[in-house]
């Protein structure tokens, strides 16, 4: 399965969306290196509405927290952005995403709304991709993709949180179509591919056993690679997801844990995903969580 969503379901319209015509090609590209400050942010190129604000240092200036930020809000039809980054060795990036993201609701003509992130993390770097959740408006037209690349030693931890449709509003996904897939590849060699697609030919998905039982919210979480890992940290993960809303799991799939997990409520997702970080973090960085600030806004 899949991934992406939004805090606890915002009272927003359906109809929420900027103003017919607009569209953007944005992209934002972000080169990190290692120095005697520690990890800088050396080059931001971006074009459209994709920026971020100077890197932060909560944990001192080894690890550089960026936050993304897309003024319009959300993607509607004919927009496509790319996010890139590109790291240095011995450098350690920390990703996340001030609110939720939205794809709205798409146009007549059904044009795509896309968003691809690539992820470079070479040897003894280690990046962690945490945005805040994805809202998919009722009637989206959407492909997401997320592709991490692995040299050597990197590390990597990252999730994804997604929200069919406003189920705080009583609104489904409708006839809206999804596109998603998170993958990662280690010296060039595919290790873990994660797809889901949701469209008018498996609508039944959504409601199925096999598919996302009747659960609008839907997350992935990964970390990796270990070269072994604790069984009494294995433990206590799978504890986390028994005492989490709806239905959620741990598995090891080669060098990676991989946790997944179905809910009604993206906000109850949320904070599984970060205790679960609590306990990834240090077995795989030998760090403990340290949270962005901007999540306590």
């Amino acid at each position: 399965m899949s991934l992406v969503s939004e805090a606890v379901t915002p009272k927003v319209s359906a109809d929420e969306r900027p103003p017919q015509g607009s569209q953007w090609q944005a992209y934002l590209t972000l080169g990190f290196t290692k120095t005697a400050r520690g990890t800088v942010l050396k080059t931001c190129d971006h074009k459209g509405p994709l920026y971020v604000q100077k890197p932060f240092y909560p944990e001192g200036p080894d690890t550089a927290h960026i936050y993304l930020l897309h003024p319009p809000g959300g993607l509607v039809s004919g927009d496509e952005l790319v996010i890139e980054s590109n790291q240095a060795p011995d450098t350690h990036v920390l990703i996340t995403t001030p609110g939720a993201g939205r794809v709205y609701k798409a146009r007549p003509d059904r044009t795509l709304q896309c968003q691809t992130t690539r992820l470079n993390v070479p040897k003894d770097a280690i990046m962690e991709w945490l945005p805040q959740e994805t809202i998919l408006y009722p009637d989206a037209n959407t492909r997401l993709r997320n592709q991490i690349e692995l040299s050597a030693n990197g590390r990597f931890i990252g999730w994804e949180i997604t929200c069919f449709g406003l189920p705080a509003n009583q609104l489904d996904f409708g006839v809206g179509h999804a596109d998603q897939s998170f993958q990662i590849r280690v010296d060039g060699r595919l290790r873990l591919r994660e797809r889901l697609r949701v469209d008018a030919q498996s609508q039944t998905l959504m409601g199925g056993q096999a598919g996302l039982q009747g659960c609008p919210v839907n997350g992935l979480m990964l970390a990796g690679p270990f070269t072994a890992f604790d069984d009494d940290a294995l433990e206590r993960l799978r504890q986390l997801c028994r005492d989490a809303d709806g239905v959620s799991g741990v598995t090891l799939v080669d060098e990676f844990v991989v946790v997944r997990s179905l809910s009604h409520d993206s906000e109850k997702m949320k904070r599984l995903f970060t205790q679960c970080w609590g306990v990834l973090r240090p077995e795989l960085l030998a760090k403990d969580a340290c949270a962005p600030r901007i999540w306590a806004t």
